[in-house]
């Protein structure tokens, strides 16, 4: 019958097996799928991708064990300013170990940091290369940052030291200039920090006309923390954004994909307010060097004004004692001229009535008597109507209600008639 081994028995033979032939350590090339800190432990996951299709050829699980995480990982962070984080290469040296109830893994030892800043700067350079490729590498530095930028859109976390800080030096400034922040939440460390800066930019994009200038700050947080900065999508987002992009994100010497291709760098968000508040006061002295310049200028025409005035206030009596002379010649030739025109016309308005005197007294004694035989043939027809006459030949006149009765059909019984004669008056009744 064949001999058998418990799980325990095996697994303590390839154990044996792993510690004989794998004694040594080894440095390993390997790209982090996983990273989280444990109890002061980490644990990693590692990975080997495919250089053509880009998929998995590899997988094994790492530890690194409290005692030596503990002086690893400062180290690993002082070199490359970041902590380890998946999709990151790493270079470890390690050794195998295959526990009898846990499994098979590698323990590290030791992460070498120079090999992860070649990877980064590596990833950096493609960045910035595939940015001038694509040409928009220098956008930003062609725009011009208004001369009044007051209208602020701040990317920052809500509740960073730096936000207030940034906030605080533009209210109290020594020169007494008005700024108007507008803040745009942002997640500023970790994974998710290209995705929300583009989200805020976004946002300030539907209100452009509300801004002059964008101001990306990052206040407290540790240096490892920059890697969201480095990403191509949000370093295309900023460089062909329609505003000037001021970054405050980092330390000196910690620069970004994104410092690079934003309009101005700073190193803290103190330091981005007093770049805005340097670039406004420059405006400010501008305006108050152009206002003496204006001032004085007004002040050089008013003088030469004064002076020209003055010449033609001393030239004002010569020229009107000339001016008056030339136009009391001038009024004396119109004078006589006007009374020769006078003259001429009396004279011939004198003749004209002469003539129409001549013409008018035969035409008025014609007109006379014609009025004078009008007025006789008139006082004839009166003559013979006067109602004298006709009642002194025996006719009579009956009136009633002050008219002439000329027919009997307008009286009625009861009415009162008054018959005139040429000697009498009678009054009756009609019955």
């Amino acid at each position: 019958m064949q001999h058998t081994l418990t799980l325990y028995e095996l697994n303590q033979l390839v154990r044996e097996t792993i510690e004989t032939t794998l004694s040594r350590e080894y440095w390993v090339e390997a790209e982090l799928s996983e990273a989280r800190e444990v109890r002061g432990h980490c644990y990693m996951e590692l990975i080997q991708k495919d250089n053509a299709t880009n998929t998995p050829i590899a997988r094994a699980s790492a530890k690194c064990w409290k005692n030596t995480w503990a002086y690893v990982r400062p180290h690993f962070e002082r070199i490359t300013g970041q902590q380890i984080h998946p999709g990151m290469k790493v270079l470890l040296k390690v050794y195998a170990n295959f526990h009898e109830a846990y499994g098979f893994s590698w323990i590290v030892t030791d992460i070498n940091p120079e090999y992860t800043m070649g990877d980064m700067a590596r990833k950096r350079q493609e960045i910035i290369r595939q940015l001038q490729q694509e040409g928009v590498f220098d956008l930003q530095r062609e725009l011009r940052i208004p001369m009044f930028a007051q209208r602020i859109a701040v990317i920052s976390s809500a509740g960073a030291a730096g936000y207030g800080d940034f906030c605080h030096q533009l209210s109290d400034n020594e020169y007494g200039l008005a700024f108007y922040p507008t803040l745009f939440t942002a997640t500023m460390q970790g994974e998710g920090v290209e995705t929300s800066v583009i989200t805020a930019l976004n946002l300030i994009y539907h209100r452009l006309d509300d801004f002059d200038v964008v101001v990306i700050i990052r206040g407290g947080g540790a240096t490892s923390d920059l890697s969201g900065f480095d990403t191509l999508a949000l370093a295309e987002n900023v460089a062909n954004f329609p505003l000037p992009v001021i970054t405050g994100i980092g330390h000196e010497r910690d620069e970004s994909v994104l410092d690079m291709i934003s309009h101005t760098r700073v190193k803290t968000p103190t330091a981005a307010a007093a770049f805005l508040i340097n670039h406004l006061a420059e405006v400010l002295i501008r305006v108050e060097e152009a206002e003496q310049t204006i001032v004085k200028t007004i002040e050089r025409r008013m003088e030469m004004e004064q002076v020209r005035l003055s010449r033609l206030t001393d030239k004002i009596p010569m020229l009107f004692s000339l001016v008056k002379t030339q136009q009391s010649a001038r009024l004396d030739r119109l004078y006589q001229h006007l009374s020769q025109l006078m003259e001429q016309s009396v004279a011939e308005a004198s003749h004209r009535i002469d003539q129409l005197a001549l013409r008018l007294h035969p035409g008025a004694e014609r007109k006379l008597l014609q009025g004078h035989h009008r007025l006789d043939m008139l006082a004839q027809r009166a003559e013979a109507l006067d109602p004298t006459l006709l009642l002194k030949r025996g006719y009579s006149i009956t009136i009633h209600n002050g008219r002439t009765v000329r027919n009997t059909k307008v009286l009625k019984s009861g009415d009162e008639i008054e018959t005139r004669f040429y000697q009498g008056t009678i009054k009756s009744i009609i019955k």
